[in-house]
């Protein structure tokens, strides 16, 4: 039983290895994103009636699934403020489980009336949404909860689960999707959400799709051996890494040490077509800020390489750019040239 359990997660992991986008190159999804317009402000009293107004007319399942996509993050606002609030008492009651289920119940209750009312939520709206109107619509989809690394949260806050996204199988395979970080972002200045639309968290690609999420159960991973504690010292990138198709390869990992006018190297693969002119590294140091050009290769397979050097010692935040969009950062400590 333990084998033939075994040799299940193998077969199941390894035909999803390609998961991707990529897979519906032949699809044009004009259509689906039309018919996802031409229902905008439609409210959530019934989704049975939504789910099959946005897919009755459209004849695949991956189209049927873009309508739904594409719709909850065009009508569906990211509600901020009640992350912050389930933040606080998430981390407040962190050390009481009791107190914690109490909590996570009344704030699932909220959340649900508010999304129906106002058409706000937090990510596990997002995913529960995605999932119900897809489900409606015949297509198997789950919600996926896990960690999702952001620029509000340290290593040391990960301490229990802080994300929900979805799968979704298409054709027999599982793909991997985030509409809470497609729909748009929250402008904290001006302390209201901007959709903005990020096609990156689509039918991701695993592998890109876990430089910033990890699922509790490693089967929604769709790759092979990548671990957590791997996920946690990785650098962190940011949507726009994303929404351009940049995956960054190398350096593996946050944290590194080099010596003062040392070659550093970072490492990309190119998913879509980008201008390679357009990449600078911004450094922070303290009250130092410098901006880098860094000299530029093409290399095989759509990789991509980037070469530059700091030449004062101390501890930087190296950020890769791609014109004034934040792609990911780094923490390097730069030590003295020894003579």
């Amino acid at each position: 039983m333990i084998r033939n359990l075994f040799t299940f997660l193998i077969i199941f992991v390894s035909i999803n290895l390609q998961a991707q986008l990529s897979d519906f190159d032949a699809i044009n999804f004009n259509k689906a994103d039309s018919i996802a317009s031409s229902y905008k402000g439609e409210n959530l009293r019934s989704l049975p009636i939504l789910s099959y107004n946005l897919t009755n007319s459209l004849s695949t399942d991956v189209e049927k699934f873009r309508a739904i996509y594409i719709w909850v993050c065009s009508n569906i606002e990211n509600d901020f403020k009640a992350f912050l609030k389930n933040d606080k008492e998430r981390r407040k009651y962190r050390n009481d489980s009791i107190k914690l289920e109490k909590w996570n119940k009344e704030f699932s209750k909220q959340s649900f009336k508010k999304l129906v009312k106002e058409q706000k939520t937090v990510c596990t709206g997002y995913a529960y949404l995605i999932k119900e109107l897809s489900n409606y619509a015949n297509i198997n989809c789950e919600i996926i909860n896990g960690f999702g690394r952001t620029t509000y949260e340290t290593k040391e806050d990960y301490y229990m689960p802080n994300h929900s996204w979805n799968a979704v199988q298409l054709n027999d395979k599982w793909y991997l999707c985030d509409a809470t970080w497609s729909t748009g972002v929250f402008d904290l200045d001006k302390y209201y959400f901007e959709y903005n639309y990020n096609n990156g968290y689509f039918l991701t690609e695993p592998d890109m799709f876990v430089k910033n999420h990890y699922p509790l159960e490693v089967k929604w991973l769709l790759i092979e051996d990548y671990k957590l504690e791997t996920f946690f010292n990785a650098p962190l990138i940011y949507g726009e890494a994303f929404r351009h198709g940049i995956k960054p390869v190398k350096p593996t990992e946050m944290d590194s040490e080099v010596i003062q006018n040392d070659t550093i190297t970072i490492l990309l693969k190119e998913l879509l077509e980008i201008d390679s002119n357009k990449f600078n590294i911004e450094l922070i140091s303290g009250n130092y800020t410098k901006s880098i050009i860094p000299i530029i290769n093409r290399k095989d397979n759509d990789c991509i390489e980037l070469k530059f050097s700091i030449p004062y010692k101390g501890l930087y935040d190296v950020h890769l750019k791609l014109g004034n969009d934040y792609l990911s950062t780094y923490l390097i400590k730069v030590k003295k040239e020894k003579k």
